[in-house]
C-alpha cells in the first residue's frame, strides 16, 4: 500500500532528465536523481513510461549542492558539516491541472566535520535523494 492516489484515467508518465546546474556535486548526480525517481514510480504505481505526451510529467534541474558547516566549536572549527541538495520541480498532470505544480524542495544530511567527505558522499547524496523523491511523490500522488 503505497498511499498513491492516482486518478484511474492517468496512464502514463514521463520523467525528463533532471540537469544538475550546481557548480558543486558530482557529474552523475543529474542521472542518479532522475533513474532514482522513476524507480520509485516504476516500483510504487502500475503507470506505463513514455518519452512524451504523458498524462504526469516531471521535469526540473538540480540547483543547489552545498557543504556548509554546523555546531562551530570554541576553536572555531566545526564539529559537523551539512550536505544540502535542493532539487526544482516542474509536475504536469494533464488530467487535473489543479495537482500541477512548480515547486522547489530541499533535504540534507549531517556527517561529522572529521570524515572527509569524499568517503561518504555516495551514501550521503542516496539517502538525500531517497527523501527527496518520497518528497516530490508525496507532493505529486498522495492526496491527503
Amino acid at each position: 500500500m503505497t498511499g498513491a492516489s492516482i486518478s484511474p484515467e492517468v496512464k502514463t508518465i514521463s520523467v525528463k532528465f533532471f540537469q544538475k546546474t550546481s557548480a558543486l556535486g558530482p557529474s552523475s548526480l543529474g542521472q542518479t536523481f532522475t533513474e532514482s525517481l522513476k524507480d520509485k514510480f516504476i516500483s510504487q504505481t502500475n503507470l506505463t513510461f513514455v518519452d512524451r505526451d504523458a498524462d504526469l510529467t516531471f521535469e526540473g534541474s538540480i540547483p543547489s549542492y552545498s557543504v556548509t558547516p554546523l555546531a562551530i566549536q570554541a576553536n572555531e572549527t566545526a564539529a559537523r558539516n551539512r550536505l544540502s541538495i535542493s532539487v526544482q520541480v516542474k509536475f504536469t498532470n494533464i488530467k487535473d491541472e489543479k495537482q500541477s505544480f512548480e515547486t522547489s524542495f530541499t533535504r540534507y544530511s549531517d556527517f561529522e566535520s572529521s570524515v572527509n567527505i569524499a568517503t561518504i558522499e555516495d551514501q550521503l547524496i542516496k539517502e538525500i535523494n531517497e527523501q527527496l523523491i518520497d518528497d516530490i511523490f508525496n507532493k505529486a500522488v498522495i492526496n491527503w
